[in-house]
Formats: structure tokens, sequence, C-alpha cells
């Protein structure tokens, strides 16, 4: 499987190189510039985006919750030779 994998890569690279090779210097540059701003556009289209649309649907259904008192536990834990359940639910 991995020497399959390899080879596919290596066909790959082969025919990037042979597209690439083509292609005079200028038109590389222009190529990758051009990439270069797509990409970063695309990016920052989805960064703000995803900014814009935080909490803009979620933020009206949050319902506020009071904090409820703890049940602290009945038993003495300074002094526990006072209580003898051994374990057993208090009835």
């Amino acid at each position: 499987m991995r020497k399959f994998i390899v080879r596919i890569q290596d066909w790959v690279d082969d025919k990037l190189r042979q597209c690439c090779g083509r292609l005079s210097p200028d038109a590389r540059v222009i190529i990758l510039v051009v990439m270069f701003l797509s990409f970063g556009i695309a990016s920052i289209c989805i960064f703000v985006s995803a900014i814009y649309n935080i909490g803009k649907k979620e933020g009206q259904l949050i319902e506020i919750e009071h904090i409820k008192q703890l049940e602290l536990q009945r038993k003495d834990s300074i002094n526990q030779l006072k209580f003898y359940d051994y374990g057993r639910d208090e009835q």
C-alpha cells in the first residue's frame, strides 16, 4: 500500500513539473500572485463571515439560569466518630 502511494505521489510530481516547466518565469510569478490573492481573499471572507455570524441565532436562545445552592453532606466531616451508619443509607 505504501509503495502504491509513493508511486502516485511521484506521478503527480512529474506531471506538475512538466506543466510548470513549460511556463515562463513571468507566467509562474503571475500564477503565484493570483493564487496567493485568491486564497487570501477567500480566507479573509470566511473569517469575517464567521465572526459576523457568532451568536447571531444562538444569542436569542440562551437562557440565563441562576446558581442553585449545593446540597452539602449532612454528616460531620470533622468528627466522624459520631455517626455509625456503616455505609447504609439513612431511612
